[in-house]
């Protein structure tokens, strides 16, 4: 135990805000969550910085907006020299651990060029997010070869479930009725119960795993981060029993969705609903089959989160360990007929956040819920603040969220940003449109959603008259909204535009900078006389830069 508080940052794949009980819904009830909340803060307005998995967390990891890190769809490189909260947190002597999933993908390009072997320990940093990565687990597809990061694999392998890819063929497939082997990629299969029992699931392993590094770390002594990172409610939607057949249709929120978003004209919203995922999810019977397993596989982490937090309990670990518990992005489930995530109704880009500090200096907010406009990238510096790390505002752009969590007071945001890079997508195939025009931003500023599309006119969305968001109003003609929409346009450049890439700009080059005239750089100068009358110093006594 030490004086600074240890982080314990929970993060859930695709969860959905209002999917939790704590957060509003009516069949679905997860109390240890609820729990959670009631001695912390519950955030009402928390957004991602974009709503698919890859960027989001990228922008998570570094405390940076996607236009400032690059790394803007899945599967694009996180750049060699993008710094990390894992690394700003180890220069101050914290161990940042991940277990669980980043989708990270390493730089090798950038990490061959500068010489640097993926297999130091320099390289495997960044390779993982600047994290040590305790236990790293990504997931797989039906196809792919056996995970080399993960040991889960063999787990269940020394665990009597053996095949070529246990992860597919018992994690996230089930058996019908005459013991064929179904899979869960299918979403015909989702209401089976999965192949193996509950206690080998994949949820159930990263919690056992999360223990076994806060074991080690109490052992070691020192302050520590750990990222237990779940990759579910995250498709395939399978759960294992009890959970698979815990809910029905009659525990099924109707879908949020008008005829008219069916009928839109702008031609990227037709393309989203065009494309299979939301096509699929569009149908009812899809909704009424998936959504029973993806609550079954909420209710399973609430429970797998209640016995993490008795055994720290008992551990006497809850005493000095912030908890924070959050998600990367939503999941649509049908709603304004559109499956997975990618676009920015609120179902998709807002995202549960729960803060629960145990220093006595958040006592007077204990239970609170925060209406404040926040962003996934202001845990970063939350977490470097608690863990004594020196704050790096020229590096990071998220704002630290302490005087929410100890006085309520102190912090404000008028805009929250998110962004999509959709050239990979159905849409842009469709549309035709080329990777350096498929993009889009929105901006929000806690009523107004817009949301700049390249090529194409705006979305605007009103959530105070409109907050199911059925109505676009970006090309009404109605002057209050002629004139939001040139405010909203207006902010979103002028955010596009302010500094963001010089993370090497650190206090000590600007204050060297500001020396200039002192440290003999001399420009503009007539004479002596009017470099003593500018600087206050003695020509004579101008050091050159070799003796500064």
């Amino acid at each position: 135990m030490t004086d600074t508080p240890n982080v314990l940052w929970i993060m859930a794949d695709q969860l959905r805000f209002d999917y939790l009980s704590c957060y509003g819904h009516p069949h679905l009830h997860t109390p240890h969550i609820d729990a959670l909340a009631a001695r912390g803060v519950r955030f009402d307005r928390a957004y991602v910085q974009s709503p698919v998995c890859g960027p989001s967390r990228m922008s998570a990891y570094t405390g940076r907006y996607v236009r400032s890190h690059g790394s803007t769809w899945n599967g694009m490189p996180l750049r060699v020299g993008e710094p990390t909260l894992g690394d700003h947190l180890r220069d101050a002597g914290v161990r940042s651990v991940l277990v669980g999933k980043t989708h990270m993908i390493a730089d090798k390009e950038g990490m061959a060029w500068l010489g640097i072997d993926p297999r130091s320990e320099i390289g495997v940093r960044r390779s993982e997010c600047g994290f040590e990565p305790f236990e790293r687990d990504d997931g797989l597809h039906p196809d792919s070869a056996r995970q080399q990061w993960s040991a889960y694999d063999d787990y269940l392998v020394a665990h009597g479930y053996d095949s070529a890819n246990p992860w597919e063929d018992f994690a996230n497939s089930g058996l019908d009725e005459n013991g064929e082997l179904l899979s869960a990629w299918l979403l015909k299969n989702s209401r089976l119960p999965a192949n193996v029992p509950e206690e080998h699931s994949e949820t159930a392993y990263m919690t056992n795993r999360a223990m076994a590094f806060m074991e080690e770390a109490v052992e070691d002594g020192r302050p520590w981060m750990c990222h237990l990172s779940y990759i579910k409610p995250h498709w395939p939607y399978i759960v294992s029993a009890p959970y698979h057949d815990m809910y029905d249709e009659r525990h099924i929120v109707d879908p949020v969705r008008s005829e008219a978003e069916r009928h839109t004209d702008h031609p990227l919203m037709r393309a989203y609903l065009e494309a299979r995922v939301c096509r699929s999810f569009a149908r009812d019977h899809v909704r009424r089959h998936v959504i029973p397993a993806y609550m079954g596989l909420i209710k399973q982490l609430d429970d797998n989160l209640g016995r993490l937090f008795a055994w720290m309990d008992e551990k006497g670990l809850s005493e000095n360990t912030i908890i924070a518990f959050t998600s990367d992005h939503g999941d649509y489930m049908g709603d304004h007929w559109m499956g997975d995530k990618d676009f920015y109704h609120e179902m998709a880009v807002k995202v549960p956040l729960i803060i629960a500090d145990p220093r006595p200096e958040a006592d007077a907010t204990r239970g609170r819920v925060s209406d404040a406009l926040v962003e996934m990238i202001d845990l970063a510096p939350t977490f470097m603040n608690a863990l004594g790390c020196a704050p790096k505002p020229h590096i990071i752009e998220g704002r630290d969220l302490t005087p929410i969590l100890h006085d309520g007071d102190g912090f404000s945001r008028q805009y929250a940003i998110s962004e999509h890079d959709y050239h990979w997508s159905d849409m842009a195939a469709a549309l035709g449109v080329p990777q350096e025009d498929a993009h889009t931003t929105m901006i929000f500023d806690g009523r107004w959603k817009y949301i700049a599309c390249e090529t194409f006119a705006p979305i605007l969305f009103d959530l105070e008259t409109d907050p199911d968001e059925l109505t676009d109003l970006g090309c009404s003609d109605v002057p209050e909204h002629i004139e939001v929409r040139a405010r909203m346009n207006a902010a979103l450049l002028k955010w596009a535009t302010r500094h963001h890439t010089r993370i090497t700009a650190t206090p000590a080059v600007l204050a060297r900078q500001k020396r200039a005239a002192k440290d003999g750089i001399l420009i503009g100068f007539w004479d002596e006389d009017e470099y003593e009358r500018t600087t206050g110093q003695a020509f004579s006594d101008l050091k050159p830069l070799g003796n500064q």
